[in-house]
């Protein structure tokens, strides 16, 4: 017995044919005329690229070999004779296009219960992008791990459904173990034209680390060359970045204590809020204000394989990101009883990778508000490991 198929827009014929006996058709109908695409919240082409191979497969390597690759070794990965000539930018160049106004299907992951385009499934896309990027410039030799996500800024808000180009390249490496990768998100544009700048939704900038694959310390990268005005702005712009983050590095909290001026408000707080409780002083807490600590969500979660990075047993820095700014939101949204508008991302760092099967603890905070324009929530995460150890990973800053 022989089998026909004959694909058509609306339906699938089938046919099955016995010697000469005359063929008996069959009508299946079509719900839909696009194929369903199933996808974790990240485009699919980006997540084929980051996720390679199966989980159980993974698992039983990890199984049979009796070796955790999440653990250090003193036996170095990473050849000692790499090329690590100088690289243009224009090499590690990747663009995608998320065909979101062609595919009600693909479309269904990113929309909200509003019919908004969900800005955390963008993130995804982002760091997984970022990801892409980084193993164009370093290649397959060294693990790339995200250590800090600059600040995202709205350039203007997506008011219709269109498909969405996601393009960026290496823009600052000077040869040692770090890189920051700048991103756009842009209308699509017409096949054969170029991003005009008011198509331009959003920007943002990554910092990529390289590791030894088992020793897990910094290992050198290619440089980039530059050649061209442009590229020489947008490496002196990722040479400023990185050397604030180094400043900032060392003047924050874990390592100095505050300044006098931050002592001196501080205490000045503390003592305007013992006036509210002191039955003797007239003053009280306004109606309009609340403490901060009234505005604090929590939240736990399992962290499952489906979101691991493209190493298997540690979750994907595009999936924290995800989380940690849909938190926020729910903060903020609580504490104004309306719905935000996203504004920016403050510079956020990556402390600690949060193993699969770990618990995920994540606390978000309004910090700072105005009147009228926005309101700041702080977004910080904790995760528990299945052996019970305990670590810091996350600390970022969503204004609204």
């Amino acid at each position: 017995m022989g089998l026909i198929r004959w694909p058509c827009r609306t339906s699938r014929v089938i046919a099955a044919t016995l010697s000469e006996r005359p063929l008996k058709i069959i009508h299946i109908r079509e719900l839909h005329v696009s194929t369903k695409r199933q996808t974790d919240g990240v485009f699919k082409e980006l997540t084929e690229m980051r996720v390679r191979t199966p989980w159980i497969q993974a698992l039983r390597q990890k199984q049979e070999e009796g070796v955790d690759p999440t653990k250090q070794s003193n036996v170095p990965a990473t050849p000692s004779n790499r090329d690590l000539a100088p690289k243009r930018m224009s090499d590690s160049f990747h663009k995608v296009v998320i065909p979101l106004a062609q595919d009600p299907w693909l479309l269904d992951n990113y929309l909200n219960a509003s019919g908004h385009i969900r800005l955390g499934t963008i993130f995804m896309d982002l760091d997984a992008l970022s990801g892409v990027i980084a193993y164009k410039h370093t290649g397959e030799s060294v693990t790339t791990v995200t250590a800090a996500v600059d600040r995202i800024t709205i350039n203007h808000p997506l008011k219709e459904l269109c498909d969405l180009e996601l393009s960026g390249q290496v823009t600052f490496a000077t040869g040692r173990s770090s890189m920051e990768i700048s991103i756009q998100v842009a209308k699509a544009p017409e096949k054969g034209a170029s991003v005009q700048k008011e198509d331009v939704l959003m920007t943002c900038a990554f910092t990529m680390v390289s590791l030894d694959p088992n020793t897990k310390k910094p290992v050198a990268i290619c440089p980039v060359k530059i050649e061209s005005e442009e590229e020489k702005r947008l490496f002196a712009l990722g040479e400023k970045n990185y050397n604030i983050k180094k400043s900032r590095a060392k003047t924050g909290l874990r390592k100095q204590t505050p300044n006098d001026e931050e002592s001196d408000l501080i205490h000045a707080m503390w003592l305007r809020q013992l006036e509210y409780h002191d039955p003797n002083n007239p003053l009280r807490k306004p109606p309009n204000t609340y403490y901060m600590s009234s505005t604090t969500l929590s939240s736990s979660q399992i962290m499952q394989p489906q979101f691991r990075n493209r190493h298997n047993f540690m979750i994907f820095g595009g999936y924290l990101l995800k989380t940690s700014f849909e938190l926020a939101f729910c903060a903020a949204a609580a504490f104004s009883h309306t719905r935000p508008t996203f504004l920016s991302l403050d510079p956020s760092t990556f402390e600690n990778p949060v193993p699969v099967g770990s618990v995920l603890y994540l606390k978000a905070t309004v910090a700072y508000t105005e009147p009228v324009s926005s309101s700041g929530a702080d977004s910080s995460s904790q995760h528990t490991t299945p052996d019970g150890d305990s670590d810091n990973n996350k600390n970022g800053r969503f204004t609204r």
